[in-house]
């Protein structure tokens, strides 16, 4: 788990004033999209878009507490097994289409749908029974009780009007042109260059102050920062070094604000189960072992970061203090491979089985030298 580092242009705070509206934000990613559907963005940048675009029926607050969004109240019964969502009336999607209950039935109906590459039907498997009492309620009865199930309910809405018909979300026009619920609507995509969103005149909260949010695509962390000392951009994450060195530079501190706080995310070794070499459990904790997390942390971090247990961050409640990371141990790990069936069979110092060398590719989005370097 690493710390976010964040900047923001020095006009921003100025914008909490109601009278204050107008211009844009412009937001550097290193990264570009690959779909504007909430429930197929795997990806950060993807997911990032999303939210200006998408409203789940809850989202968390400043504090990291679950508040409505698309649900104005909700309750739970039978010790958690059953949520009844009691949904805001008069929410637009952005075509001017009111959003309703059957949109989140669809919406969860293409969660469980084995035909749609999502990451996320796991937590939407466990549920029995999605009813609609009527077109602004929705009762959700799970298997059993899941303590995630309120936190999944923060996934956007998809509108059932207008992808009912659609056989492929991911090939579909409204993966790279999508209408939601959210602040901000979609308005252009240039491929690995940018994407504009304008305001939504009609959100139900509010209107933003703010009548653009413009992300600019920059594959490159340094070419990046190049681009935040000639503000060419407001908003952008930092790495460790830039922000513990490169931001110190008068120029900077001039025209920008730094935030400091703990990222919910992590770095983390996915693997492909489908490559014979994953599928050996005990391949995958030899490797766990074998990486030293703390000489990443020190080395590529900067000190920057902590050694994750899981998905969870210590603010979260999930988070288990008493679960502790695998230590950095070669020699288990070296047992562990052998116990799998590695050995180093022809004394060229690389381990086979049946004569097959122990190897693979580690594949990470372009431009991210940080996790470049941890893949190294």
């Amino acid at each position: 788990m690493k710390n976010f580092f964040f900047f923001i242009f020095s006009f921003l705070p100025y914008l909490v004033f109601p009278q204050d509206r107008g211009d844009a934000i412009i937001i550097g990613s290193i990264a570009s999209p690959r779909v504007l559907i909430p429930i197929l963005a795997s990806d950060s940048a993807s997911a990032e878009v999303c939210s200006f675009i998408f409203n789940g029926l809850l989202k968390y607050d400043k504090n990291l507490n679950l508040v409505g969004d698309l649900a104005q109240t909700w309750q739970t019964e039978e010790e958690g097994k059953v949520i009844i969502f009691h949904l805001r009336k008069g929410v637009l999607w952005h075509d001017g289409g009111e959003f309703s209950a059957y949109d989140v039935e669809f919406t969860y109906k293409k969660l469980i749908d084995p035909n749609t590459p999502t990451p996320y039907s796991g937590d939407f498997e466990r549920i029995e029974n999605l009813e609609i009492l009527d077109r602004y309620t929705v009762k959700i009865t799970y298997k059993e009780p899941f303590s995630p199930g309120l936190a999944s309910w923060t996934m956007g809405i998809i509108p059932k009007h207008i992808l009912e018909k659609e056989e492929n979300l991911l090939s579909s026009k409204f993966s790279r042109n999508p209408i939601g619920t959210g602040p901000y609507k979609f308005k252009k995509w240039i491929a690995q260059e940018k994407i504009e969103l304008v305001v939504n005149e009609d959100y139900f909260e509010k209107r933003p102050n703010i009548d653009r949010v413009i992300f600019r695509i920059i594959p490159d962390t340094a070419t990046l920062f190049l681009e935040v000392l000639a503000q060419g951009v407001d908003s952008s994450g930092l790495t460790p070094l830039q922000f513990l060195k490169h931001s110190q530079a008068p120029q900077f501190k001039k025209n920008y604000i730094k935030f400091r706080y703990p990222s919910n995310s992590f770095l983390y070794l996915g693997y492909n189960l489908n490559n014979p070499l994953f599928k050996d459990k005990k391949v995958r904790q030899a490797l766990n072992y074998a990486v030293n997390k703390e000489e990443i942390i020190k080395a590529v971090l900067l000190g920057e970061g902590k050694v994750s247990t899981g998905p969870f961050t210590p603010e979260s409640w999930a988070y288990d203090p008493g679960f502790k990371p695998a230590e950095f141990s070669p020699e288990k790990a070296k047992t562990l491979l052998f116990e799998a069936g590695f050995k180093d069979e022809d004394g060229d110092g690389f381990l086979e089985r049946k004569g097959e060398p122990f190897k693979f590719t580690i594949i990470t989005n372009q431009g991210n030298l940080e996790r470049q370097r941890v893949a190294e």
